[in-house]
């Protein structure tokens, strides 16, 4: 058992979520589904909570109500190999949510991600900071981010 754990709170949508999350990344599964009972709070049989694994991580999900909203001040960073992985996981996240830029998005339930490349961070700690500063700039130009165009600025194109 992690020792931490991401809690999402969500407005009735958490099974949902966590179907859709599930669905999104490989090597993930939906762990639990805690219905509510006669006791409620919520109706009989709906979803209380939903414990899923994402690549890994495990994440709940609480339907906990109207009363708070997600923003982009917690957002989960998605370290990804290639431009092919970038590609797949910013369209899938950002259906019917909201592209943004330097690789962040908000997804269809307002919960933000970062699907960015592992070579951005390789790029952007380079010891020569000429080479750093052109990925930088290059980056602030993009909303999914491009790894040929940060390694063209890397290699000053």
């Amino acid at each position: 058992m992690q020792k931490i754990n991401p809690f999402l709170w969500f407005d009735g949508k958490a099974e949902e979520a966590a179907n859709f999350y599930v669905s999104v990344f490989k090597e993930s599964k939906l762990v639990n589904v805690a219905r509510y009972g006669d006791a409620g709070p919520g109706p009989k049989g709906t979803a209380m909570s939903a414990t899923f694994d994402l690549a890994g991580q495990r994440f709940i999900a609480l339907n906990g109500g109207p009363q708070f909203k997600f923003s982009e001040a917690i957002s989960f960073l998605i370290n990804c190999e290639t431009q092919q992985e970038v590609d797949e996981l910013w369209e899938k996240l950002s259906a019917g949510g909201e592209k943004s830029r330097c690789g962040w998005l908000k997804d269809k339930y307002g919960l933000s991600w970062q699907v960015i490349p592992k070579v951005l961070g390789e790029m952007l700690q380079d010891k020569d900071p000429k080479k750093s500063q052109r990925v930088m700039q290059a980056m602030l130009q993009m909303t999914k981010i491009d790894i040929a165009r940060l390694k063209q600025a890397y290699d000053g194109k």
